[in-house]
């Protein structure tokens, strides 16, 4: 059961009337949906889909709105005795899983391929998977996803450390922009005290990484989970022995991976990339392969002006080459005195 529903008991409204009373205070203040985004800042869609009822803000947006139109914190107070996600349904083989993140005291995750379940963002989860699924079957499943951050995105959440492989960020799910606005949700979400998120870039050499993706999990009485999936399928053991190799080699990593300071300026450098125009995705590799590429182009540069300077002093000197000569005198020996 989530904090919210703990504190407010049954759900007391619904998410529409939470985006009737906002979009209410916004025209109350003067604002279009494009002006309150501004402010918040989010996307102007962002805004239009919370009034409509579509889209599940963040406490964060509510804190942010009620500052913004000054309604003496209605609106979070409201966001707080909502449930959001009633009624969702996990696939049965992940519904184990799901009732560990509902209570867990720790989860600490190794990722590879793509961003774990609890970070992703509304659209790269309907993204990915719609990958695998279509229709009504999809937007259930990206219902039941984004029900089980909600723990871990309130402001007394369990600790929550995410170590990603590159590879997470450099595969596009969805589009650029997809990949973008997941990147900004990483930094955004990152900067909360109880959720870490670590990058382990490609080219470190000597790191050694799990051979799959897996979740460290602690629950209330101290009980401790491997978890790892495979297709269509979840692992669990809580063998002492398995818990202390797994989690051993999970703690070498996290040391080897770049620190979350480091990471987020990671993470900023490739956001940055996917929202360039006209670039479909960041290249494969190091994030400093760019700086590299205009070294060289430096390089060249420079090689290139010495080249010009040395077919110069070549074409001079063919000319001075072909310039008619004329004979110099050189004058005679003198003749010594006997």
């Amino acid at each position: 059961m989530s904090r919210r529903n703990a504190e407010g008991g049954s759900a007391a409204t619904t998410g529409a009337v939470f985006g009737e009373l906002l979009k209410h205070f916004r025209e109350a203040a003067g604002l279009t949906q494009e002006g309150l985004a501004k402010e918040i800042p989010c996307d102007r869609s962002h805004v239009a889909r919370v009034e409509a009822g579509t889209r599940v803000p963040q406490d964060t947006f509510a804190k942010k709105c009620d500052e913004v139109l000054d309604t003496g914190g209605v609106l979070l107070r409201l966001w707080g005795r909502i449930d959001w996600y009633p009624q969702v349904e996990h696939p049965d083989w992940f519904r184990r899983r799901a009732e560990m993140d509902a209570v867990a005291a720790e989860l600490h995750e190794y990722q590879e391929q793509v961003i774990p379940g609890l970070l992703q963002t509304e659209d790269y989860a309907r993204a990915l998977l719609s990958q695998t699924a279509n229709g009504d079957e999809v937007e259930e499943r990206v219902r039941a996803r984004l029900s089980r951050q909600q723990r871990f995105l309130a402001d007394d959440g369990p600790l929550y450390v995410a170590v990603l492989d590159e590879s997470c960020l450099r595969q596009v799910i969805g589009s650029p922009a997809v990949m973008r606005d997941q990147c900004a949700h990483l930094l955004k979400v990152g900067q909360r005290p109880n959720i870490r998120v670590q990058v382990v870039p490609a080219n470190c050499i000597g790191v050694v990484r799990p051979t799959t993706s897996m979740s460290l999990i602690t629950l209330p009485g101290g009980e401790r989970w491997v978890y790892s999936e495979s297709l269509s399928r979840g692992h669990f053991n809580n063998d002492p022995d398995i818990y202390a190799l797994h989690n051993r080699t999970y703690d070498v990593l996290r040391a080897d991976a770049l620190s979350a300071p480091k990471s987020a300026a990671w993470i900023g450098e490739t956001m940055e990339r996917y929202g360039r125009d006209g670039q479909d995705r960041p290249q494969h590799g190091d994030l400093d392969q760019e700086q590299l590429q205009r070294q060289r182009r430096r390089q060249l540069r420079r090689n290139g002006d010495l080249g010009q300077e040395q077919s110069q002093r070549l074409q001079r000197r063919q000319l001075h080459r072909s310039s008619p000569r004329f004979p110099h005198r050189r004058p005679r020996p003198r003749q010594q005195n006997p």
